[in-house]
């Protein structure tokens, strides 16, 4: 008799988690609508006011056996759940998102092919001084087997009066001294305005950790049929960093490759605080590809090394570092260079490591 009550009891139960599941499962749905009308109203999706208002109404209508505690504790994982529901609906609607391209995105530069399981290496001055500065760097990098040449033509800089690049000048010698290295250049653009002209020199437009936010000159870069090397912001939430390549692509331009740069913090030991974690977590949002820029994150050469290693070992697509001839006259951040011999060292330590032998 009392095996035939606990088989009864149990039935009942079963029941009512088919009853919960279908209840939440509702519920469920009802919030998606919630968060798309909040979308289009441009509204937070959290709502504390109102999470709050349900919560009292559960206290205020509990009959037991539960302690309201409990409830309040459960009720709230139900609405955490509910909201990452609506955050999860807004991913898929995202063109970056993994989820609505499960594939990679393979982003060609000149028949290098970036993302498609190979570690690629980018390298090159950080300003742009002189044709035999970059002539001198371009060499190298093509004795090192690497493809990509970078260097800043337009550089913006904390202080306006530091060195602001040579502009126009600038691109012209990187493109004269990448042609004649058989080298595809990747160059900072600034403004929107400037997208047309560099095209004919730059094969992909870089935009830097101070335009992640340029919304303009993404929708610009979105606009042409160029590759788009975007980077994070100063202090850019990885969310933001996506919506930024979103900005890109909504207009059309698939092609992007995202780069990890480090983020401001406390911490002064570094130029910025490199955000390692961000690469794998990038990778699993998004189908774009994912570089981690050694140079600007540290600051500091001794750190190179060691960082790049970390980037490669965590599945990075790239590791983009910078080299000048002679660092102590760089016209800009000159600790952070390596200097040729050095960067030959470099090169020589991971490219053992590298998934792709140069």
């Amino acid at each position: 008799m009392a095996k035939q009550d606990l088989q009864q009891l149990r039935s009942q139960i079963d029941e009512l988690n088919l009853q919960l599941l279908k209840v939440i499962n509702e519920r469920g749905m009802l919030v998606q609508e919630v968060g798309k009308l909040k979308g289009v109203q441009g509204t937070n999706r959290f709502d504390p006011v109102r999470e709050r208002v349900m919560l009292d109404l559960i206290v205020e209508k509990n009959e037991g056996p539960f302690e309201t505690s409990t409830l309040q504790h459960i009720f709230k994982e139900i609405f955490k759940a509910n909201l990452e529901l609506q955050e999860d609906d807004h991913r898929k609607a995202l063109l970056v998102s993994r989820k609505k391209k499960p594939d990679n995105t393979i982003v060609m530069v000149k028949g290098e092919a970036i993302g498609d399981g190979s570690q690629r290496f980018i390298a090159g001055p950080c300003a742009v001084e002189s044709y035999e500065q970059v002539a001198e760097v371009a060499k190298v990098v093509k004795q090192q087997g690497i493809k990509l040449l970078r260097g800043g033509a337009y550089k913006p800089r904390t202080s306006p009066y530091d060195f602001q690049g040579l502009g126009l000048e600038g691109l012209k010698i990187l493109k004269q001294a990448a042609d004649e290295y058989d080298l595809a250049v990747i160059s900072e653009i600034v403004t929107p305005g400037d997208i047309e002209t560099a095209l004919d020199y730059v094969d992909v437009i870089q935009i830097g950790a101070r335009n992640m936010q340029n919304f303009e000159l993404l929708k610009a870069a979105g606009s042409v049929n160029k590759p788009v090397l975007l980077k994070r912001g100063l202090a850019a939430t990885i969310d933001e960093f996506i919506n930024a390549a979103e900005y890109i692509m909504s207009k059309g331009n698939g092609q992007i490759i995202l780069c990890e740069r480090g983020i401001r913090t406390y911490e002064r030991a570094t130029r910025n605080t490199l955000d390692i974690s961000a690469v794998p977590i990038l990778k699993k949002e998004t189908h774009l590809p994912v570089l981690v820029d050694v140079t600007h994150s540290t600051g500091r050469r001794d750190l190179l090394l060691p960082t790049a290693k970390a980037a490669l070992a965590i599945g990075a697509d790239g590791v983009m570092a910078e080299v000048h001839p002679d660092p102590a006259v760089a016209l800009s951040d000159s600790a952070q260079q390596m200097n040729i011999p050095q960067f030959n060292e470099f090169m020589s330590k991971l490219k053992p490591l590298c998934n792709r032998n140069l």
